[in-house]
């Protein structure tokens, strides 16, 4: 890549340091490096405001780069652009991949203090960049014990002959060409053995190594990750340690290719986020490559929690090609508020699910969690905390698709989904993405991530139903660990004229309900009980 915006070349030149030959499926030679605030390029606008201050690759010229329509809903517009896409049509490229850093070296080795770094060209003086005020731990004595030994992949950027990182990546983090194979128990449904899989490690494997698992595999005899082969990666973070309204997880979407060594930093997480809070750790939403999405040393998620990823392989671009194509024209609506971050009907599972189901691979739903008891104890939640808010929260939860709601829930049902399309068990698939994976799929990897010791409490595997959830947080609303973020407001002048009002929270017609309850039927029943009273009453007084 060559810069733009950025005055790099010199020290690339120096130091040798190269950035790497892919992002997720893409050649990162049809890319250049810019800054958010650069006015030129295909980005748009409202992208350019979130990742003002941030390093990108953004689309050269000449490149078939994304769009999106106006005035539809997200899952409209992607419906509708699959609908008229051709089979033969050229993979359209994100508006932006969020680097974080215009440099990187690869083979390096931390040196005991962690003041310097051994690579390739001799040794570079080395430090960090610095922690968000906001983040609550860091980079410590642990941390350098954990690197110290591993060859590193380090993405940074070069300051008076020092190299300050952003990112640090272990390399033996790889999915290797041949895992030792693995099969699901036979005794439990498949997303009750993907459950049990993800929890065989103590702490869902927060301190255990780095772990790949072959679950599937077309030709027992070859190689179960041959160089070369499309991906498509499901991503589920786990619960974190010290943060009571984390324990659900975090999802994302993964595209890339297999590389003849094993090496995966370089695929395309697809990370949605709120955009209308200030993340303490500095997370934007964007697609990321997948080594800045776990170990950026801020924001990324492996500081924070295990992460468990099932990978197809296939021997063909197009289902992964289609699907990252899709997901960056859903950025685009979701960057300009056509499609807005909600926790409860609209975060990453269900933007994520939604993606899919309207590409044609009908991820099984598992449901509410409880119409019924969210429907009777909404006034019991707004009588016992005094704020119809909360109630409406807990109603929305309770009522939402769990498989939309909960990023393991979506986790397990698209492994389960993916191996059914794998093995011939699933009925016909019906959609176009479900077809070409089951048309071009030869194994499915599980691996496993674990967290990065720093000082941050150690996670867990996530929650995967609300009343899970709900039994991690302290009884006690004060001893819950709770972090609040500063809100980021969506300036006026960036919102589009044809962007139609979200639709309304299904709490919103129970508070209606019980509104009305309140008002009318609650004095009713009082009146007539009262009647039934009195006319009791005039009976034993007749008598």
């Amino acid at each position: 890549m060559h810069a733009t915006g950025i005055d790099a070349s010199a020290s690339l030149a120096q130091l040798a340091l190269t950035h790497e030959g892919a992002l997720g499926l893409y050649r990162a030679a049809d890319f250049l490096l810019a800054r958010g605030q650069d006015p030129d390029g295909p980005t748009i606008r409202q992208a350019r405001w979130y990742f003002a201050r941030e390093t990108l690759a953004v689309p050269r010229p000449g490149v078939p780069v994304a769009t999106f329509a106006t005035g539809v809903r997200a899952t409209g517009d992607l419906e509708a652009w699959l609908a008229a896409r051709p089979d033969d049509a050229v993979a359209e490229h994100p508006s932006l991949v969020w680097m974080a850093a215009p440099q990187v070296v690869r083979g390096a080795r931390l040196a005991t203090d962690a003041t310097t770094l051994e690579h390739a060209r001799g040794q570079l003086r080395f430090s960090l960049t610095a922690k968000i005020p906001m983040n609550r731990s860091y980079f410590d004595g642990s941390s350098a014990h954990f690197f110290r030994n591993r060859s590193l992949k380090i993405r940074g950027t070069t300051v008076d002959g020092e190299f300050v990182a952003r990112t640090i990546w272990p390399e033996d983090f790889r999915l290797e060409r041949a895992p030792t194979c693995g099969a699901l128990t036979a005794m439990l449904p498949v997303t009750e053995a993907l459950r049990a899989l993800v929890r065989a490690e103590p702490a869902g494997g927060a301190r255990s190594p780095f772990a790949t698992t072959t679950l599937w595999q077309r030709d027992p005899a070859g190689d179960a990750v041959p160089p070369g082969r499309a991906v498509i990666g499901v991503m589920v973070n786990g619960a974190q340690g010290d943060d009571d309204e984390a324990h659900g997880g975090h999802f994302a979407l993964v595209t890339g290719r297999t590389q003849a060594a094993g090496a995966i930093g370089d695929w395309l997480a697809n990370n949605f986020y709120s955009l209308d809070v200030e993340s303490e750790k500095g997370i934007l939403a964007a697609p990321v490559p997948l080594d800045n999405y776990l170990a950026d040393l801020n924001s990324g998620q492996g500081w924070y929690r295990p992460s468990y990823m099932i990978v197809a392989v296939l021997a063909s671009d197009r289902a992964p090609a289609l699907l990252q194509a899709a997901l960056n024209r859903v950025y685009n609506q979701f960057w300009r508020h056509q499609l807005v971050y909600q926790h409860a009907a609209m975060n990453c599972a269900s933007i994520s699910v939604d993606a899919l189901r309207a590409l044609g691979w009908d991820i099984p739903a598992r449901g509410p969690t409880s119409r019924l008891v969210a429907a009777l104890g909404f006034p019991f939640v707004a009588a016992r905390d005094r704020s119809f808010a909360k109630a409406r929260i807990a109603f929305d939860y309770l009522t939402e698709d769990q498989t939309r709601l909960m990023p393991a829930a979506a986790f397990e049902e698209a492994g389960a989904s993916l191996l059914a399309l794998a093995s011939g068990e699933s009925s016909a698939p019906s959609g176009p993405l479900a077809r070409m994976i089951a048309a071009d799929i030869e194994a499915v990897a599980f691996l496993r991530f674990p967290q990065f010791p720093s000082s941050r409490a150690f996670g867990d595997a996530p929650a995967v139903t609300p009343w899970e959830y709900h039994a991690r947080v302290p009884a006690e609303p004060g001893m819950a660990q709770i972090i609040p973020l500063p809100p980021r407001p969506f300036p006026p002048e960036l919102r589009d004229p044809d962007l139609l009002v979200p639709p309304r929270p299904a709490s919103d017609y129970a508070a209606m309900v019980w509104g009305l309850l309140s008002v009318i039927g609650i004095p009713w029943v009082v009146w007539r009980g009262w009647q039934r009273w009195r006319d009791r009453h005039k009976a034993r007084t007749a008598r």
